[in-house]
């Protein structure tokens, strides 16, 4: 039951509206008067009570006393700062006991250091072909990333392995035949005026006059960063390990491209981790097969949460 839940509930719920720490992802919850409390124990207060399925923002969980219901059985509960409290980890839509990917409360987040030559090495082989020239760019990648809060394995493996097929992890590299005056370009492979425009608004560059600048090694990594949070907001498909919608969300028509890249993702995780987590989606929803480069944000995500739930 709940491994369905994973499917059919996300998007159902309140999205809660607060200030999301640092580290922090996104779960949903199901059933209804799931009881918040003060601690990870039946005998603290109650400071809330979630009416029914609801998006949280998990920044840690710790263990406490074990409940159980139909589904499963768990003695870790989620610390939800919007909610100032804990949800136990049994009325969260997930397959696990515990929360895949989040810190033990009061340890170190998990894989929160730069990534390394080595570590996109080890995670894509072949894939990176230059590796000078990608060495180069780390620097101003991670940067990007800590601006991005690509912050989680999770985040990470999917920014990167979307980056690895759009430009191989070279920061300056324009797409193959590609002539177009706003072809692709860089990380990200800006593409279309009606990128190049908003991007250049946003860092008060004139990309549309000087497009090559997003091939430059100040501007690649940060207009990347720009699309995945401004442009779209991709973190959450990461969190949800829905890398139909973060391929879908990058502008390209549906196809064989999206297996390969969530193979990429797959070995990104488990190098990340230590293994694939269960749950992984690689299909988009029907209404995001097109091509939706030219969409903007909120028809994005309209298109995104009336897809038919997480894939």
């Amino acid at each position: 039951m709940r491994r369905l839940l994973i499917v059919l509930l996300a998007g159902l719920g309140l999205t809660i509206t607060a200030v999301v720490p640092a580290y922090a992802t996104v779960f949903q919850t199901y059933g209804s008067g799931v009881n918040v409390r003060a601690d990870a124990y039946l005998s603290s207060a109650v400071v809330g009570t979630l009416s029914g399925p609801t998006s949280i923002d998990v920044d840690c969980q710790k263990q406490g006393d074990l409940v159980s219901n139909s589904d499963g059985t768990s003695s870790w509960w989620a610390h939800v700062p919007a909610l100032s409290g804990y949800v136990t980890v049994v009325y969260v839509a997930i397959p696990e006991d515990q929360l895949p990917g989040v810190p033990v409360c009061g340890e170190d987040p998990p894989q929160t250091g730069d990534i390394t030559l080595a570590d996109v090495q080890a995670m894509f082989g072949s894939r990176i072909a230059n590796p000078s020239t990608v060495e180069t760019g780390l620097p101003s990648l991670n940067q990007a990333m800590r601006d991005a809060n690509i912050n989680t394995p999770y985040r990470k493996a999917a920014f990167l392995a979307t980056l690895v097929h759009e430009s191989r992890l070279e920061y300056n590299i324009r797409e193959i035949g590609d002539t177009r005056v706003y072809g692709g370009r860089g990380y990200i492979q800006l593409t279309g005026d009606f990128n190049y425009g908003p991007a250049g608004q946003y860092f008060g560059i004139d990309l549309l006059g000087s497009p090559d600048l997003a091939l430059s090694l100040q501007w690649s990594a940060p207009i990347a960063r720009w699309y995945w949070t401004v442009a779209r907001n991709i973190n959450p498909y990461a969190d949800n390990l829905d890398m139909g919608r973060v391929n879908a969300a990058i502008g390209y028509p549906a196809g064989a491209e999206d297996q390969r890249r969530c193979d990429s993702f797959k070995s990104a995780l488990q190098y990340l981790t230590g293994s694939v987590p269960a749950g992984v989606i690689c299909t988009r929803p029907a209404k995001l097969k097109g091509d939706t480069s030219k969409l903007t944000r909120p028809q994005f995500e309209t298109l995104a949460k009336n897809g038919g739930g997480l894939g």
